[in-house]
């Protein structure tokens, strides 16, 4: 029986080593006597770094508590496998191969979103030009919501119950005083809003919900926010407004690059985002008569443990074992992907996908879910995320403080 090897990249989530658990236990069922895990994915497996998790993983309380800690356990990395047609890529992905062929592994696993899946397509692109017989799955990852063909994807329902939860949160604060108040809360969300939009789901019987939601899938106008602030503040003192960081001007320009701060960009090209509340709020402040503050959730959205969504944390174990069942029955070069049956009840199964149709593509916010001004989330996005959030997996709570586990002197 071949062995199997697995690795975590990219953005990590508060569910992510749930799918880290599902690999694990689905790959040791099936027979497999080594299960690996990359340290700090492709590029640690390139420096010789890896783990035996059948060593680690002894009991159930270890699984158990792997699900329940949030972030990679393994360690993430950005890092962007050269194409196929680069100079020197042959070197790299033969280096590759023969590692794998050294550990006798003949499932591939990869849990991330696009630039993992990316990683994921050119591994068994190569595989099939030089003949291998190792099997390459890709296990979806993001709290981006932003990967094509399924339906969400395991992450976004914990970091959107997280978002719902702080709005609300958020909104009763800024309801103490009876002064002028604008508080701003960006949200993650290069190019699409799936996240920003959860801050519709604090709206409720109890909560009046914010004021204005900012998406990057429409054009930014600095002006027209700031007069529809000031619209806003003649028929009520106190606005929340929820932005993602990635809204973006007509010219497709960030609106965080109309500040000062420096944005360095990664392997793949992306710029790292950050200071969009902050230009805001400062910009409010000098055209209008009232006080801003500006909230950055920041890594938080992602590494919230103590709220995850129950829906979620076992979906994501789900497509780590579905990941491992469509391995070991010959499938290679594919992603698992969601499938909603039903909302009421909800009802999700798996369903297998070419990885071409995902790697290094975007799925948006579909502006028929957005309201005529674009500023709320109409009810069929509230139908669509609803189930995502619900019921909880409690924290193995030690000492008042939840317990995790972590990779240590192994790694």
């Amino acid at each position: 029986m071949k062995n199997a090897i697995v690795g975590q990249s990219g953005g990590p989530t508060s569910v992510i080593n749930s799918s880290l658990a599902g690999v694990f236990e689905a790959a040791k069922n099936r027979g497999a006597e080594h299960v690996y895990g990359m340290c700090n994915g492709i590029q640690g497996f390139l420096e010789g770094r890896y783990v035996d998790m059948t060593g680690i993983f002894k009991k159930t309380m270890d699984i158990e508590l792997l699900k329940r800690t949030p972030s990679s356990y393994l360690g993430s990395c950005r890092y962007k496998l050269p194409a196929l047609s680069d100079k020197g890529a042959k070197e790299v992905y033969d280096d590759i191969m023969n590692r794998l062929n050294e550990l006798n592994v003949g499932y591939f696993f990869y849990i991330g979103g696009n630039d993992s899946m990316d990683t994921i397509n050119k591994l068994a692109a190569y595989g099939k030009e030089i003949g291998s017989d190792i099997r390459f799955i890709g296990v979806p990852k993001t709290i981006d919501n932003d990967l094509t063909v399924t339906d969400h994807t395991p992450g976004y329902g914990s970091a959107a119950k997280y978002i719902g939860v702080v709005m609300k949160e958020i909104i009763r604060d800024a309801s103490v005083y009876g002064t002028k108040y604008v508080t701003i809360v960006e949200i993650m969300g290069r190019n699409a809003g799936w996240l920003t939009a959860a801050a519709a789901l604090a709206k409720d019987n109890d909560c009046e919900g914010v004021d204005m939601i900012c998406l990057p899938e429409v054009p930014f106008h600095v002006d027209r926010f700031v007069e529809k602030v000031r619209k806003m503040q003649e028929k009520k003192a106190n606005i929340v407004i929820a932005v993602s960081e990635g809204v973006k001007l007509e010219d497709g320009r960030y609106v965080c690059e109309l500040s000062d701060d420096v944005h360095a960009v990664d392997a793949f090209g992306h710029k790292a985002l950050t200071g969009t509340a902050r230009f805001l709020a400062n910009t409010i402040a000098r055209s209008l008569d009232t006080k801003t503050r500006c909230i950055e959730l920041s890594t938080l959205q992602r590494c919230a443990g103590h709220l995850t969504s129950r829906t979620d944390i076992t979906e994501a174990y789900q497509v780590g074992g579905a990941a491992v069942k469509a391995a070991f029955e010959g499938h290679t070069g594919e992603m698992v992907a969601l499938k909603r049956i039903s909302n009421a009840p909800y009802q999700c199964t798996t369903e297998l996908h070419p990885i071409s149709e995902i790697a290094n593509l975007e799925k948006k916010v579909p502006l028929e879910w957005v309201n005529e001004d674009f500023t709320q989330m109409k009810q069929e996005f509230i139908d669509y995320a609803y189930p995502l959030i619900q019921a909880e997996l409690t924290p193995i709570y030690i000492g008042g403080l939840p317990q995790h586990i972590f990779l240590g002197e192994e790694a």
